[in-house]
């Protein structure tokens, strides 16, 4: 896969389909989101998975192979009777652009219908804005778009855009003056990228897409319902019911950033502002006396002073087991996934601190939820924003 650092100063549930060819559509969407979640299935199985008849589903696979989205698998044997040939995803199918947009850095992704991830280019600054963003994007499609062989480009399917919602009103936290951003306010980046390419442009939070690509495209194993926490430069998530991501009416459902903390000393504050990588960076600078040190990689995850994250751990983890105590209060969550702009191993330790810290509050009428470890890490958001496009285009939706 490439990458390329530039530097400047839904495991959907499958609800049961019609046999009524005026809405075949929703007939496909469905077939594909079922193969996509487990894998490639024999027509008998499809048959059985979406309530269609077994006619309605041969005439349903032989479109979308004869559109090149399904293929033939290896034939199965050892059963009794004829051996059956699963259908599955084809990976040339269908390509997406995935467009993370966050506080440190800008990572256009290209994954092909299968959801591997083809290459990706960054470029990483102080702080974004429109323009900035608007030529990474022109420059990067132009190179990305290389990596699809030329009788496929046709195939290009949609860009998703991952971003923080206001990104204008960030200025403060992350350490600019506010006029820097304040182009943003009234700026639609779907709209101005939708300009210079022609297929669809789909915008989304970013920890909600990070949510969404655990579930399109992650491995861990989870149940129908689970509440997504994302530590990044900031800290945000996702909330997932019967198995499909909800976004709330205003497409927020899950910014657990706002959620309201309250210091040892009884101030008030946010959970943006006590668990996110933005705390740890500027006790790290502070420590190191390097200003201009930050976090902008997991790759950067090789902190020498296990003092200064044993402090940051101190807030951090009372702070989210509030936050999940909470959250399991209003709906029974019965699993929580965390995941992070970091290593595994630091991931996983923060994990074990939030554990002890939900056993010390008063859990009485609540199910302790079970705590699991997401899968894709710093390559959450990106492959974010491109899952927007998969599910817009190809996937159930509820």
């Amino acid at each position: 896969m490439m990458t390329l650092d530039i530097n400047t100063n839904c495991k959907i549930s499958a609800s049961f389909g019609s046999n009524q060819s005026a809405i075949r559509d929703q007939n496909e969407r469905l077939m594909l989101t079922i193969l996509r979640s487990e894998g490639p299935l024999p027509k008998a199985d499809l048959a059985r998975r979406t309530g269609l008849s077994a006619q309605a589903v041969s005439v349903i696979t032989r479109q979308l192979e004869s559109e090149g989205l399904l293929e033939k698998g290896t034939k199965l044997r050892g059963k009794v009777g004829q051996p059956s040939i699963p259908m599955r995803l084809a990976s040339d199918g269908a390509y997406f652009f995935g467009l993370k947009v966050g506080r440190r850095s800008a990572e256009l992704t290209l994954i092909n219908f299968t959801g591997e991830e083809l290459g990706s280019l960054r470029i990483n600054y102080d702080f974004p804005t429109p323009g900035k963003t608007l030529r990474f994007v022109r420059d990067a499609l132009d190179e990305i778009s290389q990596l699809i062989p030329s009788q496929n480009k046709a195939r290009i399917s949609g860009l998703g855009i991952a971003s923080p919602f206001f990104l204008w009103e960030w200025a403060d936290v992350i350490g600019v003056e506010t006029s820097k951003m304040a182009s943003w306010r009234g700026f639609d980046l779907s709209s101005e990228i939708q300009k210079i390419v022609d297929f669809p442009v789909f915008f989304g939070n970013d920890a909600t897409s990070a949510c969404s690509a655990e579930l399109i495209f992650g491995s861990t194993k989870v149940s129908h319902d689970f509440l997504y926490i994302y530590l990044g430069y900031f800290v945000g998530g996702g909330v997932v019911l019967n198995n499909s991501v909800y976004t709330g009416s205003g497409g927020n459902a899950g910014a657990v950033g706002p959620f309201p903390t309250v210091s040892e000393s009884g101030v008030n504050n946010q959970l943006v502002n006590t668990a996110s990588l933005m705390g740890l960076e500027r006790q790290l600078a502070s420590h190191r006396q390097n200003p201009e040190f930050t976090l902008t990689s997991d790759q950067n995850w090789h902190i020498k002073e296990p003092e200064i994250f044993e402090d940051w751990l101190q807030g951090t983890a009372p702070a989210l087991a509030k936050l999940i105590a909470g959250a399991c209060s209003i709906i029974d969550f019965p699993t929580i996934v965390i995941d992070g702009n970091m290593r595994d191993h630091m991931r996983d330790h923060i994990i074990k601190r939030i554990i002890l810290a939900l056993q010390e509050l008063p859990l009485s009428g609540l199910a302790p939820p079970e705590i699991l470890a997401g899968s894709l890490g710093s390559r959450a958001p990106a492959l974010g924003a491109a899952s927007l496009a998969v599910s817009k285009k190809f996937m159930t939706e509820g």
